[in-house]
């Protein structure tokens, strides 16, 4: 568990009551492995110590039992399943359960035959691949040398996106190889589609009352726990997102541009909300009011039809009007709606393209809710039309800027979505609401999404290749910043993309002066439609190929930001095309050093 940073004060009467810095040190080292149970009981210790005096001996009996551990793994791409894991290591420690929370990629495999209880929360990253953090467990655990676990009780919570075709793979392979390995299945997995906080609460609250009387059994008195003050945090999170003041909405392309991108500034204020360069904005927003009365005419709805709603998890009573406006997703289509609304209309070509997964995952790509309605007439009560829709969930923006650098501010750079379906104007939810509908002053509801897994080196001396083309230049606006904000002495080596140098060069004027001040040692660009060929930014790391693998061979981390479908897919083939050849590899060669390149945090992705 994280180790807790103690406020201790000196008395200016007793100076000997307070710790020295060594004994401090010590007293943190030796309790930064304790459990929560054992912290606790070893507080009541200390307690007795102190009421006995100095001198006294404290009896000790030995527990007739040892607890059991129960171990919570997380495999998180973006940190939803981590913020999952979290939650329900906090309700089974407060049921009297001995939990502990851990990064899967921090879980040594071997050690499972040594394990009792294990809960895996885990999602999907892309098309049906494991997270980063979770690779190396996930090719050991169906690998030939994974031992039998005859004595282990587990359970899966998989997170994923049913519009993707492989649904929650991570979470069911984990749980189907557990179950052949020979573990016991304390309850079954849950596959929780993007709208995952009622079935993941229900799974946790299950959990920890079906485990609760085997994991408290043993007969150990805790102490009553002495409560010391720790380091403040922020309250702040996706269930409590703070009102933060909108600032700024600049577009950043030319007026010529085919894309419309914007420099978003929003203030924290004093909220205490804070974030490292990496990390996610998650941003709240309602629908548009204009889609949502064209989307109410198309059902023939008046808007203020009564239905029942889960809100903030409760039932609640509100009209399909204000349902459709803050609590609905009605700009992505999932194929599971395509499959209701073909079945209410009877609609022919709908039905030929909901009998097909990959018919129907294409056409829910291409169209809005408004679009799918619209294109096949049906009558349907609100009720049944609100429970086929999906909750609203937040945006995750990859953050743009460092704190160290803007204070209380946080920048986002959004792409805004804009397209025409037969004729008519289609916008994203979160891009239009923060590129044309938010004003300045007004209140937007965020939260900070943690992303551990895509973090600048500890070393300020370590040299970064930073690959992000498009919108993907955003976290890496912050890595220079921070960078700057550090005076780190490493080499940092940029390669952006875009479809022409005078109109789409996001931040080119900050991104010319860090080469002018020698923060950034390189810049690579590759503008695709300003020559006949087009370039991306592959080719021009296939260009540098001889330096790419020196730095890699100098301790170079790597980064990548952006498109996961195909500019993370060709960089990655570039990538191992370069290591093979300048590194006089095989295939297999290659693809293991960049899969040690991964386990050691040296290569790390923020695909979306």
């Amino acid at each position: 568990m994280p180790q807790e940073q103690l406020s201790l004060q000196q008395n200016s009467n007793t100076a000997s009551s307070s710790l020295d810095a060594n004994q401090l040190a010590l007293l943190q080292q030796v309790t930064s492995s304790y459990s929560s149970l054992q912290l606790a009981w070893a507080s009541g210790y200390l307690s007795a110590k102190s009421e006995l005096g100095q001198g006294a001996q404290v009896s000790v009996a030995p527990a007739q039992a040892q607890a059991k551990t129960l171990t919570i793994l997380y495999a998180s791409q973006t940190g939803n399943a981590k913020g999952v894991a979290s939650q329900v290591e906090q309700s089974a420690t407060a049921a009297g359960i001995n939990a502990k929370l851990v990064n899967i990629s921090d879980f040594k495999a071997k050690a499972l035959k040594n394990e009792t209880h294990i809960l895996i929360v885990a999602s999907t990253n892309g098309e049906g691949e494991p997270p980063d953090d979770a690779i190396e467990f996930h090719e050991f655990l169906l690998g030939k040398k994974a031992p039998k676990l005859p004595n282990l009780s587990y359970s899966v919570l998989a997170l994923g996106d049913s519009s993707y075709e492989f649904f929650c793979q991570t979470g069911k392979d984990f749980d189907e190889r557990l179950k052949a390995l020979g573990a016991k299945q304390v309850l079954p997995r849950v596959d929780c589609d993007v709208d995952y906080d009622s079935e993941s609460e229900s799974w946790k609250l299950s959990i920890v009352e079906t485990l609760k009387d085997e994991l408290t059994q043993a007969d150990v008195a805790l102490a009553p726990v002495i409560d010391l003050p720790v380091a403040a945090s922020s309250n702040y999170s996706k269930q409590n997102p703070l009102d933060a003041e909108f600032l700024l909405s600049q577009k950043i392309t030319g007026r010529d541009s085919a894309k419309d991108v914007r420099h978003i500034e929003i203030d924290l204020g004093e909220s205490g909300l804070t974030y490292q360069a990496g990390d996610a904005l998650g941003v709240y927003f309602d629908n548009d009011s204009v889609l949502v009365t064209e989307l109410l005419a198309a059902l023939n709805f008046t808007g203020n039809e009564q239905i029942s709603l889960k809100v903030n998890g409760e039932q609640q009573e509100l009209s399909i009007q204000d349902a459709l406006t803050s609590q609905l997703e009605i700009t992505q289509t999932a194929p599971a709606f395509i499959a209701f609304w073909a079945e209410q209309s009877a609609d022919e070509k709908l039905l030929a393209v909901a009998a097909d997964k990959n018919d129907a995952r294409e056409f829910a790509g291409n169209h809005q809710i408004i679009d799918v309605v619209s294109s096949a007439k049906a009558e349907v009560a609100p009720q049944a039309f609100a429970d086929a829709l999906r909750k609203i969930t937040p945006r995750l923006y990859s953050i743009a800027s460092a704190q160290a650098e803007v204070e209380e501010e946080v920048h986002l750079t959004v792409g805004l979505v804009n397209y025409e379906n037969n004729g008519q104007q289609r916008f994203g939810a979160a891009s239009n609401f923060l590129a044309n509908r938010l004003e300045e002053g007004q209140q937007v509801r965020v939260f900070v999404e943690h992303n551990d897994n895509f973090r600048l080196p500890s070393n300020s001396e370590t040299p970064v290749i930073m690959i992000g083309p498009g919108t993907g230049v955003a976290p890496f606006r912050a890595f220079m910043q921070q960078r700057e904000a550090d005076e780190a002495s490493g080499d940092n080596w940029m390669f952006f993309g875009d479809q022409t140098f005078t109109q789409d060069f996001l931040y080119q004027v900050e991104w010319q002066n860090y080469l002018k001040s020698g923060l950034l040692t390189r810049m690579d660009v590759a503008f695709s439609r300003d020559q006949a060929e087009k370039i991306y930014v592959q080719d021009r790391l296939k260009e540098q190929a001889k330096d790419v693998f020196a730095w890699l061979e100098r301790g170079a981390h790597l980064y990548i930001c952006g498109d996961m479908s195909r500019m993370a897919k060709d960089v990655e083939i570039a990538l191992l095309e370069i290591i093979g050849e300048q590194g006089q590899l095989s295939s297999e060669q290659a693809e293991q050093y960049l899969k040690d390149l991964r386990s050691n945090k040296r290569y790390q992705k923020d695909v979306y």
